[in-house]
């Protein structure tokens, strides 16, 4: 198809008559070719997916918007190729370029290739969008902070990712695509139980894991608390029954180690059993 992109006007000057013309330029659209590598795959149309397909460079753009425009989140790339050279997220596409996209590869040393995501967090801590709230309290109970409310909308969620240098962990790969969202992750497994593997491996957590040193309620720390000192709050089992008991430096709720603390310690041993 040709695209009839601009049209000018220009004068001539010719025994003191200005004649007028119209001037038409030619356009045929520009082609990228591209392929998106492993896990970048699942966010593509099924005809896209494990292959190089073309695409049409309809304006001048950066390959950031290039990627994100096809539907991939810039918070899960981390290697670019043009025409077999690395790249960062500010080069300008062009026409006829050929590129390779690639997630973040930790098994490999690319160090000296540009690098798309920056430099990893010292501490791995987390902010949740809405739909997470299970999992919040899992990376809680691991001892991993993790801020979470049920009614943050985006702009609140980006901002405290980029203010306070938290990993935004969300389903919403639109979120994710916030220009201020440096640190970011796109959750894919839908149950909370398998949502914390996938976490604690993307992140190499397994072997950091501090249980129920934070309340899993609002995120404070919790210490150890005489049992006189709260004997008023409990119930007449739990005062009977049980003598050691924790609670939370901020909003003063009270664990002990009950059923659902057993419960809890189950779920920790079988994913230290998945770590090995």
């Amino acid at each position: 198809m040709i695209n009839i992109i601009d049209l000018t006007l220009f004068h001539t000057v010719k025994t003191k008559k200005s004649k007028q013309y119209i001037r038409y330029y030619i356009h045929m659209p520009s082609q990228i070719n591209i392929r998106f590598h492993e896990g970048l795959n699942e966010f593509l149309q099924p005809v896209q997916r494990k292959t190089n397909f073309n695409f049409e460079l309809k304006k001048a753009r950066s390959i950031k918007d290039l990627i994100e425009s096809i539907g991939v989140p810039h918070t899960e790339v981390d290697l670019i190729f043009v025409n077999g050279k690395s790249v960062d997220f500010n080069y300008r596409v062009q026409d006829g370029d050929r590129i390779s996209v690639y997630p973040i590869i930790e098994s490999l040393d690319i160090s000296p290739l540009n690098h798309c995501q920056p430099a990893a967090l010292g501490e791995s801590r987390f902010v949740l969008d809405v739909h997470l709230g299970r999992l919040a309290a899992y990376l809680r109970m691991l001892g991993f902070n993790t801020l979470y409310r049920n009614d943050y909308d985006d702009p609140e969620l980006a901002n405290i990712s980029a203010d306070e240098h938290r990993i935004l962990l969300t389903c919403d790969r639109k979120l994710l695509m916030r220009k201020q969202v440096n640190y970011g992750y796109y959750v894919r497994a839908r149950q909370p139980q398998q949502q914390i593997l996938e976490i604690l491996a993307r992140f190499d957590l397994y072997h950091k894991q501090k249980p129920f040193t934070l309340c899993m309620s609002c995120n404070g720390k919790t210490q150890p608390v005489k049992k006189q000192e709260i004997e008023s709050r409990l119930l007449p089992k739990t005062q009977k029954y049980y003598d050691k008991f924790y609670q939370c430096e901020s909003c003063g709720k009270i664990y002990w180690q009950g059923s659902h603390y057993l419960k809890m310690q189950e779920m920790i041993n079988k994913i230290k059993v998945t770590a090995g």
